[in-house]
């Protein structure tokens, strides 16, 4: 009989895709569930993307491409990169990848040996300690706080450097807490000496005139994390990509040749249409969740929930939920199975985030209304 490796053993499972299939078993068996639990938007993606797409299927051979994306896209990438941190770059430095969690895969195990360490604020991505794991490597938690919006101390993070620290990990807006990163804190972890990898998926989605810093601003020796499942709605194309120092990249293009070998040719095609028609779908993604946030965030207050800051980027609202139960996972479950409202349990996004839930604004008013109404009536 097989038995999974220690590696294997340390990850740990995704909460909020465990929310989600449970909520596929309950829709199989004629329920109607809310979906809050995922961070997927609810928009169309860009016609052009779609239509490119279909074009390329149509009329092309679905075949390998070059590891690295096609150049047409990761020329695409440098362009709309440069337009938005007014830093140069070069094409050279971009590695297409079937979403972004391949990019942070590539990213870590480049940087990586067994033991070494990457400092993270905490709450955090669910994803990033068990990719890190994945990798040989050891999370090191730093907790932010919410009084004042969750930023990622430069201070705090010095304290957890040691001997073993290959990476420090920086995300703006951030999941689950859509905290923004100051530009000048976001130097400061830089300045620290750690190579600085940049989570940067949710840029474009930020809120009461917040803007956010780009890390490539600050020199190319950083790691950048990108791509079109957020801003441009396409979380099913899988395709992210990933910004690298030029010294990094041909060792990225070995262990992308060999994990991965390429990412589907038509997905590519309908990147570099959402690049150059996409923006109309992000501007009006952002109109509507920035009023989302709000609507659900007062709903939940009026439910005995508290909202202890107001996200300024992604599209969550991360509530704390200790007042009707300190158990985030059965809190949860309870709400999935008696109230039909999918919600991902905080301690999916580490121990700091136990008792907190975690509520998605990417569906309208009336699913909003709705699964307040249904949550009430659960917990009375």
């Amino acid at each position: 009989m097989s038995r999974p490796s220690l590696r294997a053993r340390s990850i740990e499972p995704f909460l909020a895709m465990e929310v989600m299939e449970r909520a596929f078993e309950l829709e199989r068996g004629g329920a109607r569930v809310i979906h809050l639990e995922i961070g997927e938007p609810e928009f169309p993606a860009p016609e052009a993307a779609t239509e490119a797409a279909r074009r390329a299927l149509a009329t092309e051979p679905a075949r390998y491409t070059d590891s690295r994306g096609v150049v047409e896209l990761r020329e695409a990438i440098a362009r709309d990169h440069a337009r938005r941190s007014g830093a140069a770059i070069a094409p050279e430095r971009v590695l297409v990848t079937s979403g972004t969690s391949p990019a942070l895969l590539l990213a870590f195990t480049y940087l990586l040996d067994p033991g070494d360490e990457v400092v993270l604020g905490t709450p955090h991505y669910a994803c990033y300690p068990n990719l890190i794991r994945a990798a040989g490597g050891v999370p090191v938690f730093v907790p932010t706080r919410a009084e004042d919006g969750y930023v990622l101390h430069a201070a705090d993070v010095r304290r957890a450097l040691t001997p073993r620290t290959r990476a420090i990990v920086a995300a703006s807006p951030a999941n689950p807490t859509g905290a923004i990163q100051p530009g000048e804190e976001l130097a400061a972890l830089h300045a620290l000496g750690p190579p600085l990898v940049s989570d940067e998926i949710y840029d474009g989605l930020v809120y009461d005139g917040a803007r956010t810093s780009p890390a490539l601003a600050l020199g190319d020796d950083v790691f950048v994390l990108d791509g079109f499942s957020k801003r441009y709605a396409m979380t099913g194309f899988r395709l992210g990509y990933l910004i690298a120092p030029p010294s990094a990249t041909r060792a990225l293009q070995s262990l992308a040749q060999n994990l991965f070998i390429s990412v589907a040719s038509f997905a590519q095609a309908a990147g570099i249409a959402a690049l150059a028609h996409g923006a109309p779908t992000t501007a009006a993604m952002r109109l509507a969740y920035g009023a989302r946030r709000t609507r659900l965030a007062a709903g939940l207050v009026r439910l005995g929930f508290e909202v202890p800051v107001a996200p300024r980027g992604a599209f969550y609202v991360f509530a704390d939920a200790r007042r009707h139960g300190a158990d985030s996972r059965k809190l949860a479950s309870d709400l999935l199975e008696r109230a039909h409202v999918a919600v991902t349990p905080g301690v999916d996004f580490g121990a700091a985030g136990e008792g907190y839930l975690r509520f998605s604004c990417t569906t309208d008013d009336a699913e909003i209304d709705e699964a307040l109404a249904r949550i009430e009536r659960v917990l009375g």
